[in-house]
C-alpha cells in the first residue's frame, strides 16, 4: 500500500529538499519553497508487482523515405510566422505573457480563424467560465465560430473529454487557458505547484502525440518575465512562445525563444485595437511613424529579429546631473551593454559621461538584444552629448569592441534592403566584403573616430 510522503518543491526552478528554507540553494530564490505530498510506491519485493519484461524496439538509420506532416494554418500570419509556418500535428506549443497582454484573445482569434477553415477546436479554459469566454467572443466578433468551449481543471477529465469528441472526427487544435490551474487527482498538491505543473502538462502532451492533435498551453510568468513553475516544462513542449509588449504602447509582439520547427527569435507584430488584436504587415513603418527628424539622441537603427528586418528608433539623453552617482536608466536593451559603450566612448574618444545622467530608449517599447545596436546606441550617444543631430534619412548598426573598431554584422544586406525600402538614402555601418552593390549609400566606418568625422565632431583622444 502506498505511503504519504512530504517533500519541499521550490516553485522557481523545481529543486527539491528535505526540509523548508527560506531561500533555495539551487536558484537563489527567497520565499519559493512550498511542501507538497507524493505518493511514495514500497520498493520491490514489499508488495509491488513485478514488472513487465522489457520489449525489443525496432532502429532505423536516418536516411530513408518519411511523410513530413502537413502544417495547418492559423489564418493569422503573423502567428503562422512565429510558430514556424502553422501548427505541426501532434506538436506542443507554450505561451506566456503578462497578465493582460492579450493571451487570449489571441488564442481566441486563432482558433476562430481556424474553426471557419473547417477545422475542429477545443479551447479549454480554467480560469474563465463559458459566459466569460462567450462575452470576449462577442466583443471580437467571433461569436459566429463554431469553436467548442470547456471550463474545467481536471486534467482527467479534460483528456476524457478530448478522447470522447476525437471518436466523432480528428480534433485539430486543443487550446489550454492555462496550465498552471489544471491538476491532476494522483498528485496531492496544490494546483500551480511544481508537481501539478509537470504531471498535467505531460498528460496532455501525451495525449496531443499520440492523437496527431496541435496543443497550446498558456503559462502565467513571474515578475522576472520568465514562464512560472519548472524550466522542464520548456524542454517538455516543442515551442515556446513570449508574448510582449507595453501597457502604455498600443502593439503587441509575438517572439519565439524555442522551436523545433523552425526558426527561433522570429516575431510577429500585432496592433491592439477596440475589436481585438490586428496583425502589422510593415512593423518598420509602425515603429518609425511618430519620429521626429533633427532631434539630437535620435537614431534610427536597422537590426533583425529572427529572419525579419527591423527598423526601429533608439533615443539617448545625456543631461548633467546634481547626485554624486549619476543615473544610468535603460529601457529595452541591456544595462551592462550600455556600460561598455560608455566606457569605449571615454576611452577611445575622450567623451566625459562622469557628470551626467544617461537615458536610453528603445522607442515604440521594443526589446533589442543583438549586439548590432552597439553602433547606433553609440552615435545616439555622441549626437546627444554634442547636441549634433544625424541624418534623418540615414540608418545606423554595427558592433563596436573595446578598441573602438567597428565590426560588421550579420544579415547587412537584408537591414540595407530594408532601410532603402522605406526611404533611407545612407547607411553608416561596417560594410562587409561579401556585398559588392549595396542598395543605398554607405559610409563604411572602420573605427569610432570614422563616425564621429561623419558627425563633424572632433575627437578629443588620440586613440579614437
Amino acid at each position: 500500500m502506498s505511503r504519504t510522503q512530504s517533500k519541499f518543491v521550490c516553485q522557481s526552478c523545481g529543486a527539491v529538499t528535505s526540509k523548508w528554507s527560506g531561500k533555495c540553494e539551487s536558484c537563489g530564490a527567497w520565499n519559493t519553497i512550498t511542501e507538497e505530498r507524493s505518493n511514495e510506491t514500497p520498493p520491490k519485493g514489499k508488495g509491488l508487482k513485478a514488472a513487465t519484461k522489457a520489449q525489443k524496439i525496432s532502429l532505423t538509420g536516418l536516411s530513408g523515405d518519411s511523410d513530413t506532416p502537413d502544417r495547418t494554418l492559423s489564418g493569422l500570419n503573423e502567428f503562422d510566422r512565429v510558430i514556424g509556418g502553422g501548427f505541426v500535428p501532434g506538436s506542443a506549443i507554450l505561451l506566456g505573457g503578462d497578465p493582460g497582454i492579450g493571451k487570449s484573445t489571441i488564442l481566441m482569434q486563432a482558433a476562430a480563424a481556424l474553426a471557419a477553415r473547417g477545422k475542429r477546436v477545443v479551447y479549454i479554459s480554467g480560469e474563465e467560465a463559458i459566459a466569460q469566454l462567450r462575452m470576449r467572443a462577442a466583443r471580437l466578433g467571433l461569436s459566429d465560430a463554431p469553436v467548442q468551449l470547456g471550463a474545467e481543471t481536471n486534467v482527467e477529465d479534460i483528456i476524457a473529454t478530448l478522447k470522447s469528441e476525437q471518436s466523432d472526427g480528428h480534433v485539430d487544435l486543443v487550446i489550454i487557458d492555462s496550465i498552471q490551474t489544471v491538476w491532476s487527482p494522483v498528485i496531492e498538491s496544490a494546483p500551480g505547484t511544481v508537481s501539478q505543473v509537470r504531471a498535467s502538462a505531460q498528460d496532455l502532451i501525451h495525449y496531443a502525440k499520440s492523437a496527431d492533435t496541435s496543443l497550446v498551453l498558456v503559462g502565467h510568468v513571474t515578475k522576472e518575465g520568465q514562464i512560472a513553475g519548472p524550466r522542464v516544462l520548456e524542454h517538455m513542449v516543442d515551442t515556446v512562445i513570449y508574448f510582449e509588449g507595453d501597457r502604455g504602447h498600443h502593439f503587441r509582439i509575438l517572439r519565439a525563444v524555442k522551436n523545433r520547427f523552425g526558426p527561433t527569435d522570429e516575431i510577429g507584430v500585432f496592433e491592439m485595437r477596440g475589436a481585438g488584436l490586428v496583425e502589422v504587415a510593415n512593423p518598420s513603418a509602425l515603429f518609425l511613424e511618430a519620429r521626429e527628424e533633427n532631434v539630437p539622441g535620435s537614431v534610427v537603427f536597422a537590426g533583425l529579429e529572427g529572419t525579419r528586418p527591423l527598423l526601429v528608433e533608439i533615443q539617448a539623453l545625456a543631461a548633467p546631473s546634481s547626485l554624486a552617482t549619476p543615473r544610468r536608466a535603460v529601457v529595452g536593451w541591456d544595462s551592462n551593454r550600455l556600460s561598455m559603450v560608455l566606457a569605449v566612448l571615454e576611452a577611445r574618444c575622450g567623451l566625459s559621461f562622469a557628470g551626467r545622467d544617461v537615458f536610453l530608449n528603445i522607442a515604440g517599447g521594443l526589446k533589442i538584444n543583438e549586439p548590432a545596436a552597439d553602433l547606433a546606441v553609440a552615435a545616439a550617444l555622441i549626437s546627444s552629448i554634442c547636441n549634433q543631430p544625424l541624418a534623418p534619412n540615414s540608418v545606423t548598426f554595427g558592433e563596436i569592441s573595446l578598441s573602438g573598431a567597428i565590426r560588421p554584422v550579420s544579415q547587412t544586406g537584408l537591414r540595407l534592403k530594408e532601410a532603402a525600402k522605406l526611404g533611407f538614402h545612407t547607411a553608416n555601418t561596417a560594410l562587409p566584403a561579401n556585398i559588392e552593390k549595396p542598395p543605398l549609400e554607405v559610409n563604411n566606418l572602420e573605427k569610432l573616430a570614422d563616425l564621429l568625422k561623419q558627425m563633424n565632431i572632433t575627437p578629443a583622444a588620440e586613440s579614437c
